[in-house]
C-alpha cells in the first residue's frame, strides 16, 4: 500500500510539474486575458523540449542536462517578466522592460511602503517577492521533472509526440483559435525573441536622446531675451498627482470633479483671475511622475528611466534653469520627498523643500506626507509673502491625489492651515486603504474625490491670496492607475493657464485655449514636451517652435 501511495503521490507531482511548464509557456500578460482557455493550448516550445531531449543519446547526458537546466532558467525568467508584465501593465499600462525598469524597484518599494504602512505593505512586498521567488524556483524544477519523465517513459513519450507534433503543425496551418486565442501556441518562443529584438532600438534610442539633449538651442539665447512677458511676476507651475483626461471623460469619475472646476472658474472670475485650458499627452502613465516632470520642464520626451537617467546628466536646459538665468529665485516644493534628491540639481533651482525642511507639523496622510492645501499655503508664506526683490518661479508637487487615494484630507479655511497642526486627527476619521481597496468602485470615488480635493486647494490658494502678478500653470502629470482609468484610454493630462493680468492672456491667445478651468473633449491636445518652448516663445522674442502639433511618438 504504501509503494501504491508513493507512486501515486509521483504521478501526481509529474503531472503538476507538466501543467506548470504548459502554463509559464501559454500564460498571457494581460489579466484581461486570464481564462480557463487560455492554458488549454498547445505549446510547440514544450514538443520540441521533449524531442531535443530524447534524440540525445546516453553518452550525451551532460550536454543534456546543460539543455535541461538552461531551458529551466530561461522559462523561469520569462514567467517573472511575465508576472512583472501583469503588473505593470495593470499600473502603468505598458509592459515591464527588463532594460529599463530594474532601476524602478527602490520607487515601487518605497511607493507600496508608504500607500500602505505598517504590517499590510510589508505583507504585500513579501508576497510580492515570494511570487517571485517561487517562479524563479519552481519553474526550473518542473522543467526538470518534465524531461526526466519523458526520458524514463520514452516509448510513450514518443508515441506522444508523434500525435502532438502533426496536431500541432494542422492547427497552426489552419489557425485554430478558442476563447480569442490560438491553439497552437509559440507564445513564449515570441516573448523571448520580441524582448531580444528591443535591445538593438534602446541602443539606438539612448544615442539618439543623448544627441537631442546636448544640441539645445536655448543655450545661446541671451538672459535679455527669456521671459520678457513675464517679468516681474510670480510664476507657479503646479503638478496635480494622477489628475489625468479620464477624471474629465469618465461620467462614473467627472461629476464632483466637473463641479469643482466649474465653481473655481466662477470663484477666481470674482477675484479677477482669468484661466485657458486644454490637453498635454505625458509620457508617462499610472506613476512615475518624475518623467512627466522632466519632460515639461526639458522639452524631451522622457519616457523612461533610461532617458531620464541620461538627461540629468546633461546641461540641457529646463523651465527652473532659464526663468533663474532671467533673473527669477527659482524654488522647488516636493512634499514626497524625505531624503536628499541628487537629481535636483539638474532642474537649477535655488532651493528646493521637501517633507524635512518645509515646516509641515502636522500627521501624515498615508502616502501623501502632507495636504495640498498646506504645501501651496508654505510656498505663500516662505517665498510669495516676503516678496522678494526677485519674482519667483516655483515648481509645486501636490501630493493629496496620490495613490492609493485613501484619507483625502478635507478642505479647511485657507487661514487656518498654519504649520499643520490644525490637521492633527483628521486622518483617523478618514476612509482608509482597507476601506476602499476591497471595492474597485470605491476606489474610482476615492479617487475623484481626491482630485476635486487638489482642485479646490488650488482655488482656494489663489482666491485668497489675490495676486494680480501671479501666473500659475496647472497641469496633470499622468493618468491614474487602470483600476480608475480602464483599459487604455490614452496618455492626456488636463493643463491650465491662470493669471489676473490681461496680457498673460493675451500672449497665449494663439494657443486657442478653452477658457475656464475645464477644457472642453475638443480642447487642442500638445505633447507635453512642446510646452516649455511654446512658453518661451509666448513670452519671448518670437520665433518658431514647431513642437506643439508633433505626433505623439
Amino acid at each position: 500500500m504504501p509503494t501504491v501511495q508513493r507512486r501515486a503521490g509521483a504521478v501526481l507531482l509529474t503531472a503538476t510539474a507538466v501543467g506548470l511548464v504548459v502554463a509559464a509557456l501559454v500564460a498571457p500578460t494581460r489579466l484581461d486575458e486570464l481564462s480557463p482557455t487560455a492554458f488549454l493550448r498547445l505549446p510547440v516550445e514544450l514538443l520540441v523540449l521533449l524531442g531535443v531531449v530524447l534524440a540525445l543519446p546516453e553518452r550525451l547526458r551532460h550536454l543534456r542536462a546543460l539543455v535541461v537546466g538552461g531551458t529551466g532558467v530561461v522559462l523561469a525568467v520569462v514567467t517573472v517578466f511575465k508576472l512583472l508584465d501583469v503588473a505593470f501593465l495593470q499600473a502603468l499600462n505598458r509592459p515591464f522592460d527588463p532594460m529599463i525598469d530594474w532601476r524602478y524597484a527602490g520607487s515601487i518599494v518605497e511607493t507600496v511602503r508608504g500607500s500602505a504602512q505598517g504590517w499590510l505593505g510589508v505583507a504585500l512586498l513579501l508576497t510580492a517577492a515570494a511570487v517571485l521567488l517561487a517562479a524563479l524556483v519552481l519553474v526550473p524544477l518542473a522543467v526538470r521533472r518534465t524531461a526526466r519523465a519523458a526520458l524514463r517513459h520514452r516509448p510513450a513519450t514518443l508515441r506522444l509526440l508523434a500525435g502532438l507534433a502533426p496536431l500541432w503543425l494542422v492547427l497552426s496551418l489552419l489557425g485554430v483559435h478558442t476563447g480569442g486565442v490560438a491553439l497552437a501556441s509559440r507564445a513564449a518562443a515570441s516573448y523571448v525573441y520580441g524582448q531580444v529584438a528591443r535591445i538593438p532600438s534602446q541602443l539606438r534610442d539612448q544615442r539618439a536622446f543623448a544627441l537631442a539633449a546636448a544640441t539645445d538651442p536655448e543655450h545661446s539665447t541671451p538672459a535679455a531675451d527669456l521671459l520678457t512677458g513675464l517679468r516681474g511676476k510670480d510664476v507657479l507651475l503646479v503638478f496635480v498627482e494622477s489628475y489625468g483626461r479620464v477624471a474629465l471623460d469618465d461620467p462614473g469619475l467627472s461629476p464632483g470633479i466637473v463641479r469643482a472646476l466649474d465653481s473655481g472658474t466662477r470663484e477666481l472670475r470674482r477675484h479677477g483671475y482669468e484661466s485657458r485650458s486644454a490637453y498635454l499627452t505625458s509620457p508617462t502613465f499610472g506613476a512615475l511622475s518624475w518623467l512627466a516632470h522632466a519632460t515639461l520642464q526639458s522639452g524631451l520626451w522622457v519616457d523612461s528611466q533610461q532617458r531620464y537617467d541620461q538627461l540629468v546628466t546633461t546641461r540641457r536646459e529646463t523651465l527652473s534653469s532659464l526663468f533663474g538665468r532671467a533673473g527669477w529665485r527659482t524654488v522647488a516644493a516636493v512634499p514626497a520627498n524625505d531624503r536628499d534628491w541628487p537629481q535636483g540639481a539638474f532642474y537649477g533651482f535655488d532651493r528646493v523643500y521637501d517633507a524635512r525642511t518645509i515646516g509641515y507639523r502636522g500627521p501624515r496622510f498615508g502616502y501623501p506626507t502632507m495636504p495640498d492645501q498646506f504645501t501651496l499655503d508654505a510656498v505663500q508664506q516662505l517665498e510669495l509673502a516676503p516678496r522678494h526683490r526677485r519674482p519667483v518661479m516655483a515648481e509645486i508637487d501636490l501630493l493629496s491625489s496620490h495613490a492609493p487615494w485613501s484619507r483625502t484630507p478635507r478642505l479647511i479655511a485657507q487661514e487656518d492651515v498654519g504649520d499643520g497642526s490644525v490637521y492633527a486627527g483628521m486622518p483617523a476619521t478618514l476612509p482608509s486603504e482597507s476601506d476602499i481597496w476591497p471595492d474597485p468602485q470605491h476606489v474610482r470615488a476615492a479617487y475623484a474625490g481626491s482630485i476635486a480635493y487638489s482642485l479646490r486647494s488650488v482655488v482656494s490658494f489663489l482666491s485668497t491670496y489675490d495676486d494680480e502678478d501671479l501666473v500659475v500653470v496647472m497641469v496633470g502629470d499622468h493618468q491614474p492607475a487602470t483600476i480608475v482609468s480602464g483599459e487604455d484610454p490614452g496618455h492626456d493630462v488636463p493643463v491650465t493657464v491662470v493669471a489676473q493680468d490681461p496680457s498673460v492672456m493675451d500672449a497665449i491667445s494663439g494657443w486657442r485655449w478653452d477658457p475656464g478651468l475645464r477644457p472642453s473633449p475638443a480642447a487642442p491636445v500638445w505633447r507635453m514636451d512642446a510646452l516649455r518652448d511654446e512658453l518661451l516663445a509666448a513670452f519671448g522674442p518670437e520665433r518658431e517652435t514647431g513642437t506643439a502639433h508633433a505626433e505623439v511618438r
